[in-house]
């Protein structure tokens, strides 16, 4: 199983980054996907996840900024982050879980999202 996080960078305040986890080594189309961020210091969070039917939840601190959405044609996950803030920056990590890995968390190795002016 890989995922492969791209999409990261320095960001101004109020400013936009698209997100792009490309998968292999398992069935994309079977299983849940989901970003989760983590920040110096702090504990690692789900920022949003995309479940196989397409229902979508979102972390009380993204919601309304941020979109989740896959491609299962290009067995590819993306987040949309919008009106990005300071307290976005951390690395965003991509996961999945489900039948296609024995529900097994998989995780990919992040990308940084720094947002400052």
């Amino acid at each position: 199983v890989q995922l492969q996080a791209s999409g990261g960078g320095l960001v101004q305040p109020g400013g936009s980054l698209r997100l792009s986890c490309a998968a292999s080594g398992f069935t994309f189309s079977e299983n849940t996907m989901a970003w989760y961020r983590q920040a110096p210091g702090k504990t690692r969070e789900m920022v949003a996840t995309i479940t196989v039917g397409g229902n979508t939840w979102y972390g009380d601190s993204v919601n309304a900024r941020f979109t989740i959405s896959r491609d299962n044609s290009k067995n590819t996950v993306y987040l949309q982050m919008n009106t990005l803030k300071p307290e976005d920056t951390a690395v965003y990590l991509c996961n999945t879980r489900g039948p296609s890995t024995s529900y097994i968390d998989y995780w990919g190795q992040g990308t940084q999202v720094t947002v400052s002016s």
